[in-house]
């Protein structure tokens, strides 16, 4: 929501982002950069003076260029060293890119991208141009489709799926029910794993106990980790790590060593869950 603010008779524009009723986070606006609404969800781009250019999807922030590495390597990395050799990547979601970005650094064959809203796309191509390159990467696959009935109708299988979605409304919604999860371990080849991020440690603890309860009738390994996020809800985000197969507690290579905040040190402390998380999720 944009709310006009006076400081000395000098309107400036604030992006507001209500993570409570009473608390939450602001950004003020530089200028807007786009604003038009899609057949899914509302997308705005603006410019911030300390996060550079910023997206938001009906109101809730999804990416900026200042921080948006502590979440994109801590989504894909910890599954890329842990697998013993991921080829066919599936990203489901992430339509700024950003995944995309950190899992071409990797030798894999083909990245199938399906996001369900082209507008995304397009909007991030222009305004977050890592997208424009990686889409054309030869290995990289753009399918515009519904993710779960992507899953559904697919015959291709994969070695990791990840699933880069927003928060757990609107189009994104189906992506954190359990059918959804049920159809991405049908499309995993051996050894293999999906990887997903499951929301704020501080403010979703309740819908992250209830996954933990699904994700434990479907997968052997169910491992949560954790890293900063400044610009999300808390400056705390959860992931998770799903497997039949493989721990992601047992590293098969070293990260690369060119990445901002992902390293092998920090992988080890993210999955070393903070008691008030460990016990309301066992």
């Amino acid at each position: 929501m944009t709310c006009p603010k006076k400081d000395k008779d000098m309107e400036v524009k604030e992006i507001r982002e209500h993570h409570t009723p009473s608390a939450g986070i602001f950004f003020t606006v530089d200028s807007v950069l786009y604003s038009k609404r899609s057949p899914y969800q509302k997308i705005e781009v603006f410019e911030n003076e300390s996060f550079g250019k910023i997206l938001l999807l009906d109101d809730l922030v999804q990416t900026t260029e200042k921080d948006e590495f502590f979440y994109h390597e801590m989504l894909v990395h910890p599954g890329c060293v842990t697998h013993p050799s991921p080829k066919d990547i599936l990203v489901i979601g992430g339509g700024d890119g950003g995944a995309l970005k950190e899992i071409l650094r990797y030798p894999v064959e083909t990245v199938c991208h399906v996001e369900i809203d082209s507008q995304v796309i397009e909007v991030g191509k222009e305004h977050f141009p890592w997208l424009s390159t990686c889409l054309e990467d030869e290995r990289v696959e753009l399918i515009i489709s519904d993710g779960l009935e992507f899953l559904k109708e697919t015959g291709r299988t994969f070695d990791i799926i990840f699933v880069d979605s927003s928060e757990p409304v609107g189009p994104s919604a189906v992506l954190h029910r359990k059918e959804f999860y049920m159809s991405a371990k049908a499309r995993l080849n051996a050894d293999s794993a999906v990887v997903a991020q499951i929301g704020s440690p501080l403010y979703h603890l309740d819908f992250i106990k209830e996954c933990s309860v699904t994700f434990k009738e479907l997968f052997k390994f169910v491992r949560f980790y954790m890293g900063p996020v400044p610009s999300y809800p808390g400056g705390s985000w959860c992931y998770v790590f799903l497997s039949d197969s493989v721990d992601p507690l047992t590293l098969n290579r070293n990260p690369l060593s060119d990445l901002k905040y992902y390293n092998q040190e920090i992988h080890r402390a993210a999955f070393a869950l903070p008691p008030f998380i460990k016990e309301y999720i066992q």
